[in-house]
């Protein structure tokens, strides 16, 4: 007989959890800021502002957000510079293609549900994980984006697993809630976008937060 696995799908969050993305997000929005005269933004700011996709991180970007005339138009400039260098300075956190790699080998299904516009959620995804990755969901219209739990049940009917049998792994409250709404499993990094103590006052559990790639290794042992 086959040894007993814990998990048989780990679904991923993308930004702040399999990758850093801060440096391109941040370099985009300041080029969207600057073609249209407004003012910049820190990378600590941008930090603060992602996580619940990109309509809302440029509302939270641009003065008067939505009700700026342009918008629109700003939000458009940010998607085609962010289309064209989401790779500039991108890279995957400090073990996590080994991890990839290992749970690949021990057969686990593996899946990525973002925020991120579908776009670039399979650009990154055929870039930095290729066969490492089994699905890869991101935001599309008429889809409904985290923390509402449809990208994660989707995920796990395309990988073939029940909800019983899968870890939902992110780095901030809307990973929490969204693994809450879809009835799974949570794993909490502290190496993303939100750090412990954000996670706990957000209501995670302590022993279910990690600070690296060991210790999330072993939580899906």
């Amino acid at each position: 007989m086959g040894k007993k696995r814990r998990y048989e799908a780990v679904i991923f969050d993308l930004d702040g959890t399999l990758l850093d993305t801060l440096a391109d997000l941040t370099a985009s929005v300041n080029a969207a800021m600057d073609k249209f005269g407004l003012p910049g933004h820190t990378i600590e700011e941008v930090r603060e502002f992602v996580g619940n996709g990109i309509r809302r991180l440029i509302r939270l970007c641009v003065p008067n957000g939505e009700d700026h005339p342009e918008f629109e138009q700003i939000l458009a400039c940010f998607r085609e510079h962010y289309e064209e260098h989401c790779m500039d300075a991108t890279e995957p956190y400090p073990g996590v293609l080994s991890l990839l790699d290992w749970l690949k080998k021990e057969d686990v299904g593996t899946a990525i549900v973002s925020n991120k516009a579908d776009s670039a959620v399979q650009r990154l995804k055929s870039v930095y994980f290729r066969e490492l990755v089994d699905v890869a969901i991101g935001e599309k219209k008429n889809r409904r984006r985290k923390p509402a739990p449809d990208c994660a049940l989707q995920a796990l009917s395309e990988l073939g697993v029940e909800r019983g049998h899968a870890v939902y792994v992110g780095d901030s409250d809307v990973d929490l809630q969204t693994a809450r709404n879809a009835g799974i499993d949570y794993i909490l990094v502290s190496w993303g976008f939100r750090g412990r103590e954000f996670l706990l006052e957000a209501g995670a559990e302590p022993g279910r937060i990690v600070s690296n790639v060991r210790e999330l290794k072993q939580m899906l042992l």
